[in-house]
C-alpha cells in the first residue's frame, strides 16, 4: 500500500509558543483548526492506537520527569498512566523559568534559567552558562542526572548552581562576535536580579558551543572559568581541514552552513581572524579547560592543539584534556565519567573555592598518564 495522508480524516498538529514555550496539539477537521491541548510544559510524542480511537502523549518539565497520558480524540482530560522517578520527591530539585533580554543590536531574545536545588531567596549563588545557538526551548526539558554527562543541568543545579541557557542569533561573517553580543546581555539580565554572584560565573559549551566559549573568553572578563568541548579555534585552518565523519570539506561549514562566513577566507581574511579564538589569545584572562578527542572527525583535533600551543606560549591559564581514541564526543564510559568529573572539579575550584584536585594546577605528567593507562589495562584484563 502506498503511504498517503487521508485529508478526510482529522489531522493533528503540534503547537509550540514561540515566546511562551508552551506546547500542545490542535486538530484540523473540515478545514477548521481546533486547539485541544496547550500546556505550560513540554508535550509531545502523540501516538494513536492502531485499532481504537485512543491517543497517547508525553508530558514533562524540568522538575517533572516524562510521563505518559492517555486520552480520547479530543485529548482533553488525559489520564496519567505512568509515574516515573517517584523517588524524586525525596530530593531537592530546581525549577526553571524564561528570561527575556536584548542583544547589543536590539533583537529580542530569551533564555532558560534553572534554579539551584537548594535555592533560598536573599542568597547569591554561582552560575554556569551553557551555550549553543537557540537554547530557551530547554526550559521545560527534563534532565536526568548522570555522571556520564559532562554538561548536565540537573547535576549542576543539585550542586548549588544557577544554570543559564541563552539564545544566540548571528550577524553574517561575525559568528563569534555575535555570540558575545548575546551572551553578555543575557548574563547581565540575570545579574540584575541579585540572585547570582558576579564573581562566580562559568561558561561552557561543546562543538559550536565550545567554539563560542573559546572565543567569548578572549572578548570579556565576565567569566571566572570556562570549559570548551571540541572547539573550533582557528577558522582559517579549520576551513582547510576535512570533516572526516563524512569525508566532506570543512569549507562548506563556513560558506553555507553554521559558520555563517559566506565566503572563503581569502576574500575576507579580517572577518576570519576577528572571529578566531587563537588570534586573540593575548586577551585570554579566564582559566580555560579544553577537551578534545584525538580522533575527532567533526572538529579536527589540531584545533585544540593550536589553541593550547598558543595559550602555553602566551603563559595563559589553560588546560587541554586529550581523550585517546574518541571522536567528537566521548563514547567510552571511563572517559565520559572522567570528563564529567573534571568539568565539575574545574567549576568547583574556580566558582566555589573548592581545593585544587591536583591536575588543575600541576597537570599530569606523561609518565603518570602511562602508568594510569597500564593500571586500567591490567584491571580490564
Amino acid at each position: 500500500d502506498e503511504d498517503y495522508i487521508d485529508l478526510s480524516e482529522p489531522q493533528y498538529f503540534l503547537l509550540t509558543g514561540e515566546w511562551t514555550k508552551r506546547y500542545g496539539y490542535a486538530r484540523l477537521v473540515d478545514g477548521r483548526l481546533e486547539r485541544l491541548l496547550y500546556e505550560d510544559g513540554n508535550v509531545g510524542r502523540l501516538t494513536k492506537a492502531k485499532e481504537a480511537d485512543v491517543y497517547l502523549y508525553v508530558v514533562q518539565d524540568f522538575d517533572d520527569s516524562p510521563d505518559y497520558f492517555v486520552a480520547g480524540p479530543n485529548l482533553r482530560d488525559g489520564r496519567q498512566i505512568s509515574r516515573t522517578n517517584p523517588f524524586q520527591n525525596d530530593y531537592l530539585w530546581g525549577r526553571s523559568e524564561l528570561i527575556e533580554y536584548q542583544n547589543t543590536w536590539g533583537e529580542r531574545l530569551q533564555g532558560a534559567l534553572f534554579y539551584p536545588a537548594d535555592y533560598e531567596p536573599g542568597r547569591q549563588y554561582p552560575m554556569i552558562v551553557y551555550i549553543y545557538e537557540i537554547r530557551s526551548q530547554s526550559v521545560h526539558s527534563y534532565s536526568v542526572p548522570s555522571n556520564r554527562s559532562a554538561y548536565n543541568t540537573a547535576v549542576w543545579t543539585s550542586q548549588g548552581y544557577f544554570v543559564l541557557q541563552p539564545d544566540i542569533v548571528y550577524r553574517d561573517r561575525n559568528p563569534g562576535l555575535s555570540a558575545v553580543e548575546a551572551i553578555v546581555p543575557a548574563v547581565q539580565t540575570v545579574l540584575a536580579t541579585g540572585m547570582v554572584d558576579s564573581a562566580r560565573i562559568g561558561l561552557t559549551g561543546h562543538s559550536w558551543g565550545g567554539y563560542q566559549t573559546a572565543f567569548a573568553v578572549t572578548q570579556t572578563d565576565l567569566f571566572a572559568a570556562a570549559v570548551a568541548g571540541a572547539p573550533l579555534t582557528n577558522l582559517v585552518s579549520m576551513y582547510l581541514s576535512v570533516y572526516w565523519n563524512t569525508g566532506s570539506t570543512d569549507a562548506r561549514i563556513f560558506e553555507i552552513s553554521q559558520g555563517r562566513m559566506e565566503v572563503p577566507f581569502w576574500e575576507d581574511i579580517d572577518a576570519y581572524i576577528a572571529n578566531s579564538p587563537v588570534f586573540h589569545v593575548e586577551n585570554l584572562r579566564t582559566p580555560l579547560l579544553v577537551a578534545h578527542g584525538d580522533e575527532d572527525g567533526a572538529v579536527d583535533f589540531n584545533q585544540g592543539v593550536e589553541y593550547y600551543n598558543a595559550a602555553r606560549r602566551a603563559a595563559k591559564d589553560f588546560v587541554l584534556l586529550v581523550y585517546e581514541g574518541e571522536n567528537h564526543g566521548n563514547a567510552q564510559k571511563a572517559n565520559q565519567i572522567d570528563y564529567h568529573t573534571r568539568v565539575n572539579e574545574w567549576f568547583g575550584h574556580y566558582l566555589k573555592g573548592e581545593p585544587d584536585p591536583g591536575w588543575i594546577g600541576e597537570g599530569v605528567s606523561f609518565l603518570d598518564q602511562e602508568e594510569a593507562k597500564k593500571t586500567d589495562e591490567d584491571e580490564g584484563a
